[in-house]
């Protein structure tokens, strides 16, 4: 009898864990509440052969509050499938940035690589061309100071607000590589994403960066090729005159012995040949990136501290937002004291791409009610930390097989991880279809 039980509860729970699925892919709010009202333990099913959580297919497909509703449930939010990806990788590849903004506030881990290739959730990012997610994942890396753009660019003298900038882990993540050492940069810059090489070498990515032969990626170009070659190979005359002006060598050869105009005969970017054969007489002065975002890091810190969604936390101003009218304020705007909510202070962060800011160094934003430059946010006094409820998994059935001992991806050994991702490789995998 106990083994029948545990066939019953086994099927029951299939159908339903694939109920899950379908209301997560398609933004079925209202059917995923009832599933995990019934069952919070089906946040951790994941389907055959792809191993894709509910989280995964909504993340792909952008529903933001269904993502919010299963990381509430007790999902872990760095589940990967078959591939290794995780929610926050699928996010960035197809550009849901409030999806990518939920994932950093519930502290998703953005240094997780895949299997196949060794890609973060930043090479994603890069290599589709989505901006504001490249903002939003390296926010922890990039502090609320006046002087933070002379910092990158080695212009300033504030010895206190150096010492407050992790520059060197900012570099380092910004420059981490893939397989075959391809960067994010390389990848913005092959796509001609012009946006997103712009942020990125703002942010410090390098342009010295070269790739290299590892046995186990395929170079069209050559191993020792630069963002200039490849920038070259993808044909973008924008992308390669940015990284000229940002010191790339137009003479440096990789191991074929091409130079980036080497690079675009052979790809025949004729267009591109005046820029690649003449070296610049001076160097030009590069205009800042706009989706620069300098309050983005307080802002985040107080979301995590305090919530940012109506009910999180209790505030005693009881002041609407004068900017949504509805919720009341939490934060206010160092400089000009404009108080905001929580949500719409992180919405303004997220979403601006303009640097027509009327007084503020680089890289502030412009407040909606007098211009004024906001470098950083306050949080009100008054304002309480949340109190985060105990994950709701312990109430499930004690037979269920969604349980994370059987299906978490993560417990396979790293020694079979590769053979995992070979044998599963010709698997269709298709987020924005049926399951």
């Amino acid at each position: 009898m106990r083994f029948l039980s545990f066939v019953g509860n086994s099927f029951g729970c299939s159908a339903s864990g694939e109920r899950l699925v379908s209301a997560a892919r398609d933004g079925d709010l209202q059917e995923a509440k009832a599933l995990l009202e019934y069952n919070p333990r089906l946040a951790r099913y994941s389907t055959f052969g792809a191993r894709n959580s509910p989280l995964h297919y909504s993340a792909a497909q952008g529903h933001h509050e269904i993502v919010s509703l299963l990381l509430e449930s007790g999902v872990d939010i760095n589940l990967r499938n078959y591939r290794g990806q995780t929610a926050l990788m699928q996010a960035c590849q197809y550009g849901h940035w409030e999806v990518v903004q939920i994932l950093i506030l519930f502290g998703a881990n953005i240094h997780r690589a895949d299997y196949l290739n060794g890609g973060t959730a930043l090479h994603l990012a890069a290599l589709n061309g989505h901006s504001r997610c490249i903002r939003l994942l390296l926010a922890d890396y990039i502090p609320s100071i006046p002087d933070c753009w002379n910092i990158l660019k080695n212009k300033s003298k504030d010895k206190e607000s150096t010492s407050d900038f992790d520059e060197s882990a900012l570099r380092e993540v910004i420059n981490k590589p893939a397989d075959g050492g391809v960067t994010a940069l390389h990848m913005a810059a092959l796509n001609g994403h012009v946006e997103s090489v712009q942020l990125l070498l703002d942010l410090g990515a390098s342009v010295a960066e070269v790739t290299v032969e590892d046995g186990t990626t395929i170079d069209l170009i050559g191993a020792g090729s630069t963002a200039l070659h490849y920038a070259a190979c993808g044909g973008n005359a924008q992308c390669c005159q940015i990284l000229i002006a940002r010191g790339a060598s137009i003479t440096t050869t990789n191991v074929n012995g091409w130079s980036p105009l080497m690079v675009a005969r052979s790809w025949r970017k004729s267009w591109l040949e005046e820029i690649l054969s003449s070296k610049p007489e001076g160097r030009s002065q590069a205009l800042p990136s706009p989706f620069l975002s300098l309050p983005l890091m307080s802002i985040i810190r107080i979301a995590r501290e305090c919530g940012w969604r109506t009910g999180d936390s209790l505030f005693s101003c009881q002041d609407p937002c004068a900017v949504c009218l509805d919720r009341p304020c939490a934060v206010a705007a160092e400089g000009c004291d404009h108080e905001f909510c929580t949500q719409c202070a992180l919405y303004l962060c997220s979403t601006n791409n303009t640097t027509n800011v009327a007084k503020g160094p680089i890289g502030s934003i412009a407040c909606p009610l007098c211009r004024h430059g906001i470098v950083s946010f306050v949080k009100l006094p008054g304002a309480k930390p949340i109190v985060k409820a105990v994950a709701r998994t312990s109430l499930s059935l004690s037979f269920c097989t969604c349980s994370s001992e059987m299906l978490e991806p993560t417990s396979i050994q790293p020694r079979f991880a590769s053979l995992w991702s070979i044998a599963l490789a010709f698997l269709p995998l298709d987020l924005h279809s049926a399951a």
